[in-house]
């Protein structure tokens, strides 16, 4: 990739400019014009390394979002993923090396229409389904590092403070002016030089509004990050795994913060155990070149914090049926295609 695109896509995931003209400010530190920097967004959104540019929610601050698995007959994999797909609840619905074989998450206003859609899914296509709501956080953050991946623990400024399990259900309540502000940018920003005064004329409010209404959500922890999201597996990291750990429960969470602070865990989380059909509580993602890349860094875990007795599966990608950012307040805008893998996608 060139200098340019290297900045763009690794120094601006988080931090994005609050102003009138965010891509102006970003080209004047990078010493280009304003219209080199969108030109070079444009052309890595439509080349598939970057998803969108703009806010990323933080999970249960607002609304409602739930994982979930169902176990697909190999046949039958593709016409159930794209049933799932037609969700427009459903931003990321991946394959998986597992009996519970196709992983997606469901996001939207309240926990009643997850239920709702997770029913309907499990009703439609007759497969077991198994309904992970989050119970506790340990660290989500799918920025990525494209100059120095994986040093080691993350520094103590660096990592997130946890948040106590119970406060994951209590999702905040927008104002009206919010909840519309929130549906205008939770599919990203326009890529034009005032992004936000053209937001706010779609809604009815200033330019000014705009900003203020995105940095209070900020303030708020609603919004986690503000900035460009990219997609890993078209960045070069071309193997990812969820990897499951079946952790005494009164050892999840101590376990849990241990994992959480190594760089190249992206998310780690607790989920409910589902018996007989599950018997795992602690998710982590890694994320890596490839597969043996991948498994070393398994390893590393297991070392560094005491996990080798600690029953667990690595469950690869396979392929990436659906990747957007999720809704969840109803909008207009017309839903993105994913790209689509053929094999070992992510």
């Amino acid at each position: 990739m060139t200098e340019l695109e290297l900045h763009l896509l690794n120094d601006y995931q988080r931090d994005f400019p609050l102003v009138p003209a965010p891509f102006g400010v970003m080209a004047g530190r990078l010493g280009v014009s304003e219209a080199d920097v969108l030109e070079t967004l444009i052309q890595l959104q439509a080349r598939g390394a970057v998803s969108r540019v703009g806010a990323v929610f933080r999970p249960h601050s607002i609304g409602s979002s739930a994982l979930a698995a169902l176990a697909v007959p190999a046949a039958e994999l593709d016409e159930v993923a794209q049933l799932v797909n037609g969700y427009a609840e459903v931003n990321h619905n991946y394959e998986r090396e597992h009996r519970y074989n196709l992983w997606f998450v469901v996001a939207a206003a309240d926990e009643a229409r997850v239920r709702e859609v997770l029913g309907e899914i499990e009703h439609r296509t007759g497969c077991p389904l198994l309904h992970l709501p989050m119970l506790e956080d340990y660290h989500i953050d799918l920025g990525f590092d494209l100059v120095q991946p994986h040093q080691g623990q993350r520094s103590a400024t660096a990592r997130r403070a946890p948040a106590p399990s119970d406060t994951l259900h209590r999702a905040a309540v927008p104002q009206p002016s919010e909840t519309a502000l929130i549906g205008a940018v939770q599919q990203g920003l326009p890529l034009v030089p005032r992004p936000y005064a053209e937001i706010g004329a779609g809604i009815g409010l200033t330019e000014s509004e705009v900003i203020a209404g995105l940095a209070h959500l900020a303030e708020q922890g609603i919004i986690k990050r503000m900035g460009v999201v990219v997609r890993h597996h078209e960045l070069g990291y071309r193997a990812n795994a969820m990897v499951v750990w079946d952790i005494p429960d009164d050892r999840v969470s101590a376990l849990g913060h241990c994992v959480g602070k190594f760089d190249f865990v992206t998310l780690c989380y607790r989920r409910p155990r589902r018996l007989p059909a599950w018997r795992y509580n602690l998710f982590t993602m890694i994320h890596g070149q490839d597969r043996d890349e991948v498994l070393s860094l398994v390893a590393q875990l297991k070392e560094r914090c005491g996990l080798q007795d600690i029953a667990h599966e690595v469950l690869f990608s396979r392929r990436r049926f659906k990747q957007c950012g999720a809704r969840y307040v109803a909008d207009s805008a017309p839903e993105q295609a994913a790209p689509r893998n053929a094999a070992n996608g992510s």
